[in-house]
């Protein structure tokens, strides 16, 4: 039956409601710090096929919002009153994307009809694994991420499996703490339930089943609305995450971005293939995977903010991912930094759309800042304590009407810090410094937010700190319309001593009683010229802290003299610095563009198209070694065109002979076409 647009409006705002009362159920029931402090969670609304119709705006993490449960609920033969499912595995059904997050899902059911499902995910502190939190860069395959468990029944008519709980519990290093998550999961569906038993109740059940396929193609034909608003084209964008595995080489994410009139192609095959590192993120050949889309609905919703979030928004997408590819491994390949490569495509994706829409787009979010988890004992008690202290989000980029919001960067706003004195409480250690970091952010006429810094003192021996998703330590977030890049991230052991010690990007260490570690989330790029940016603005962010009286000068060109603008020496010093203000419409910073000298587009299509004919088991390892060679070539005879690129492979094949029987041929010219 067709359904008018005002009543899928108000049915709309009731399941967008119901998602949130699952979702408050959720987090306010938790045990870990993780959920009820940072929100590292979702909640929704399914059909019956598994897609995502209504999840909350502004509560949890809010990649889910195309999230489809079709692969997990297919995977269970039969659904009865009171069943309630989970998974964790990030190789069956691709809703879970890597070990730690365990979704559950709940038949809602009318009349002996399923009606709708209604689920969550919880990202569980520690599922086990080589290192505590389960999850490290430096992992080769999934198997060192924790313990997996397949689509199953974990409740069934009511009744808990309880040699199943007591596998996954047996598993993990703080089993009290999972099995309260898990409760609180299970209290959230069965919230989710009872609300849909309401709505259907309110609006009848044909409106209700035919209004939830309505709002998918409601929130599909207003992003094509947004879509049609943007000029055709091809629009080429690439970034890269510092290392593909650990002391590696860059891993290059590469977007050719196609708008047709109301529709978007996302063809992602130039990216990097799948490293022998923990970068992966798990689609399934899925064209429109949630994390795939996820910079999709930022750019929409930031274009358009009344537009319905939900599968629909995507309906107008399709990406192109070839297996054996970063952003589509093959298992049995780790999963656990697939957040990194998230936030980086998103970056990505709004680098590639912000070309379509100039002025109406960000710069660069930061996208290094990790999550930092500690695992330690309590010197007293002797008990073990593994806990999230907090998600180091970093600064969002500039945009043309506002600077960017410090110390929280767009894609990981959701999520939320932990205060000093929740850590201090259930954590043993001492929290030295937490704030903001002075010319962190990118300089621009609107200023990129700020970075944060993390400094705390380790209390009992054999600490172990996992900063998971730790990067932008090489390369920073970008400014766009001369807009300048943000400062990059640390990782620091004892700063300030003689025992100073620069971790990089590693993102597992040990330290002992005394040691001090400090953590610095890089800030986001700026928007416009920073000599743009009005005096009396420069002014408030240094009397704020947020820039320093010489990066006033250095970068915004804004002299300042016992606490006020010398207006005269302000106009002599912008009038210096603007032939040295960016020409192109970004600004990636020199570490970038030393690289790209090298590393040209030419240089890298080349590669792509070389990896792209070997088998996916052997391109990781002969990108490692080409890039070995090319690095070697001497300045005076690089060429930047792919010739160095194809003699370095050549030089492979002679060294590994096997090579050559592995290598598929390209296809023959179609004869048809060719006449």
């Amino acid at each position: 039956m067709a359904i008018d647009r005002v009543t899928l409006e108000i049915l709309a705002n009731h399941s967008r409601a119901a998602a949130e009362s699952m979702g408050y159920t959720l987090f306010r029931t938790a045990h870990s710090a993780f959920v009820k402090e940072t929100q590292d969670f979702s909640t929704g609304l399914m059909t019956p096929a598994g897609e995502c119709f209504a999840t909350p705006n502004d509560l949890g993490a809010v990649w889910f919002t195309t999230h489809n449960y079709g692969g997990a609920i297919d995977a269970i033969d039969e659904y009865a009153e009171g069943d309630i499912c989970f998974t964790n595995d990030p190789y069956s059904g691709y809703v879970a994307t890597h070990t730690p997050d365990i979704h559950l899902w709940k038949p809602v059911f009318h009349e002996g009809e399923i009606a709708c499902f209604v689920g969550n995910h919880i990202h569980h502190t520690d599922v086990g694994g080589a290192v505590p939190a389960s999850l490290s860069r430096k992992s080769t395959d999934v198997h060192q991420e924790g313990i997996r468990i397949r689509p199953a029944k974990l409740i069934s008519g009511g009744e808990v499996n309880q040699q199943l709980r007591d596998i996954l519990l047996a598993n993990v290093r703080a089993p009290d703490q999972n099995w309260g998550d898990l409760k609180a999961q299970i209290a959230a569906v069965n919230t989710g339930e009872r609300k849909v038993h309401e709505m259907i109740a309110k609006f009848g059940f044909p409106t209700f089943r035919d209004g939830i396929e309505g709002i998918l193609d409601y929130a599909e034909a207003q992003a094509r609305d947004v879509v049609r608003s943007l000029p055709d084209g091809e629009y080429f964008f690439a970034d890269y995450i510092d290392e593909d595995s650990v002391d590696g080489n860059p891993c290059r994410l590469a977007l050719n971005l196609i708008i047709d009139g109301d529709s978007v192609v996302f063809d992602l095959s130039g990216s990097d293939p799948q490293p022998d590192s923990a970068l992966n993120m798990p689609t399934g050949s899925n064209p429109r995977h949630a994390l795939l889309m996820a910079g999709l609905v930022w750019v929409l919703y930031s274009l358009d903010p009344t537009i319905l979030m939900n599968t629909g928004t995507a309906r107008l997408c399709r990406a192109d991912v070839p297996e054996g590819n970063v952003l589509n491994p093959l298992y049995p390949a780790a999963v656990g930094m697939r957040t990194l490569s998230v936030v980086r495509l998103i970056g990505v994706v709004i680098g590639a759309f912000a070309q379509a829409a100039p002025d109406r787009l960000p710069a660069s979010p930061s996208s290094g800042g990790p999550v930092m988890n500690i695992n330690t004992f309590d010197t007293v008690s002797g008990r073990r304590v593994v806990a999230s202290i907090d998600p180091m989000a970093g600064g969002a980029g500039g945009n043309p009407v506002e600077d960017g919001t410090d110390g929280s960067g767009a894609h990981l706003g959701a999520l939320r810090n932990t205060p000093v004195e929740v850590n201090e409480t259930e954590v043993p250690f001492h929290i030295v410094r937490y704030g903001m970091v002075c010319d962190s952010g990118g300089a621009g006429r609107y200023r990129g937010g700020l970075g944060a810094a993390l400094e705390f003192e380790a209390w009992s021996p054999n600490t172990t700190i996992t900063a998971r998703n730790l990067d932008r330590t090489r390369f920073c977030a970008w400014g766009i319309q001369q807009g300048r890049t943000g400062a990059p991230g640390l990782f620091l052991r004892n700063p300030g001593t003689d025992h100073e010690f620069d971790w990089g990007n590693t993102d597992f260490v040990t330290i002992g009683p005394g040691d001090v570690a400090r953590i610095v989330s890089d800030g986001g790029g700026g928007w416009g010229s920073p000599l743009e940016r009005p005096a009396e603005d420069v002014l408030m962010d240094v009397r704020r802290g947020f820039v320093s009286v010489e990066g006033a000068a250095r970068d915004y060109g804004v002299v300042i003299r016992d606490g006020a603008v010398d207006e005269q020496a302000t106009a002599a010093k912008r009038a210096s610095l603007a032939p040295e203000q960016p020409s192109g419409f970004y600004d990636y910073g020199p570490e970038r563009e030393a690289y790209e000298a090298v590393w040209t587009r030419r240089n890298y299509d080349a590669l792509t198209e070389i990896l792209a004919a070997l088998p996916i088991h052997w391109r990781f390892f002969v990108k490692r070694r080409v890039f070995a060679l090319v690095d070697a070539v001497a300045e005076t005879d690089r060429k930047g065109d792919g010739s160095e690129v194809r003699a370095a492979f050549a030089c492979v094949v002679d060294d590994h002979p096997q090579l050559s029987d592995a290598i598929t041929p390209p296809p023959a010219p179609d004869s048809a076409a060719a006449e």
